[in-house]
């Protein structure tokens, strides 16, 4: 029997949704070949065969994260799910699974981690002052 696929996305899949995402971040969704992505990753500094990056694309298109816009070769390919929605998405999930879906915790966290920049830290005050 065959295991059904995870609507989470793996680390390779979640490099190829960038691909698309960073291609055109002001516009309409960027519309990529296969060849195309996987130019982008090689120039990123990831190699990975034609093959490899065909059938990532195909786990994608399955999840429903990309669809295809074309009926003739080649194909091409566009995100459906924007930066913002799987990145949210991502983020709860984390703050659900590893903080108990307390934000302050995962805030504290951050901010232990490292020491913030002056900049960083006017960021993040000028963030809280426009969310309060």
């Amino acid at each position: 029997m065959v295991r059904p696929r995870a609507k989470e996305l793996t680390e390779r899949e979640l490099e190829v949704m960038h691909v698309f995402w960073n291609e055109n971040p002001s516009k309409s969704p960027a519309e990529l070949t296969v060849a195309d992505v996987r130019d982008a990753l090689q120039t990123s500094g990831r190699e990975l065969a034609y093959t490899t990056v065909a059938t990532l694309v195909r786990i994608l298109m399955e999840k429903e994260f990309l669809e295809q816009t074309n009926d003739e070769r080649p194909f091409l390919y566009r995100s459906v799910r924007s930066f913002d929605e799987v990145s949210g998405s991502l983020l709860g999930e984390l703050i659900q699974k590893v903080f108990g879906g307390s934000r302050e915790k995962l805030l504290l966290r951050l901010m232990d981690e490292r020491k913030l920049t002056k900049k960083e830290f006017k960021a993040l005050e000028d963030i809280l002052r426009e969310k309060s």
